[in-house]
């Protein structure tokens, strides 16, 4: 059976981002692994010839991760936007997929030694130097992205169009955040609510999971880059015109306003 290339899919997928235009369907043959969706992730990277500031990381739930042999993915990130005291706007495909998402970043201190391939999670910590609250923005020109499953994911970015960045907590190693109560809302309505201790081995374990990945890919994590950890709340459908504000514990809150991706 005839497969198209890495290189054309990503084609199509960077083609749509950069039209702002949606897809309605897949652009290609599906990946049936992950280190072929990677392999679409790796060429549409090159295409974009852009500065990576950062990774999220995602979650694959049952059955799917039984599937793929993995409970966890990752995409890169190209845009970051400090938190304002008002909503920052923030662009989606208004004819994709859109999505904003409650995470805790955490911010590489010391980029992983070379060759190292398993990592502990006091070794993850170690190398993390900062932790702030904030927002993913989950978007993709492909709107059944997330119904078609993690092959679509990885293949487009990991599904992310930006980060908001959010305080930072002080003293995060003692601060308990893991625990903390997180809320999202859209429009000022409560959409979600849960805490990053759900995730496996919490949002170190998020760390622990890229720097593992990423020495498997061969691709060098860098000092200053961030870890958008995983969606603490759920992800939460929205669309251009609403406002996504994340609440964090007692005091912590960040929000933005999605606005419409823009050809260019």
């Amino acid at each position: 059976m005839l497969t198209d290339a890495p290189r054309e899919i990503a084609g199509r997928f960077l083609a749509a981002r950069r039209s702002a235009a949606g897809l309605s369907d897949y652009p290609g043959t599906l990946p049936e692994t992950l280190d072929a969706a990677y392999a679409v992730q790796d060429a549409a990277i090159a295409g974009w010839s852009r500065p990576v500031v950062g990774w999220k990381v995602g979650r694959i739930l049952p059955p799917l991760s039984d599937r793929y042999g993995a409970d966890r993915l990752a995409g890169p990130i190209f845009d970051s936007t400090p938190a304002a005291e008002t909503a920052v706007p923030m662009p989606v495909f208004a004819q994709g997929f859109a999505a904003g998402e409650a995470e805790f970043l955490l911010r590489i201190g010391r980029a992983p030694a070379a060759g190292q391939t398993r990592f502990t999670l006091e070794e993850t910590a170690e190398l993390i130097d900062a932790v702030h609250v904030g927002i993913e923005i989950a978007s993709s020109p492909l709107e059944p992205i997330n119904r078609i499953g993690p092959a679509a994911v990885i293949s487009d970015f990991g599904n992310n169009n930006g980060l908001v960045i959010g305080a930072e907590i002080p003293d995060w190693r003692a601060s308990g955040f893991e625990a903390w109560q997180v809320e999202t809302l859209i429009d000022d309505v409560s959409v979600g609510t849960g805490t990053a201790a759900s995730f496996p081995d919490g949002a170190i374990g998020a760390a622990r999971f890229l720097f593992e990945l990423m020495a498997r890919r061969g691709i060098a994590l860098q000092p200053g880059q961030w870890i958008s950890s995983g969606a603490v709340t759920g992800v939460h459908d929205a669309r251009p015109g609403q406002t996504v504000e994340a609440r964090f514990g007692d005091g912590f809150s960040v929000s933005c306003r999605l606005t419409e991706v823009r050809a260019g």
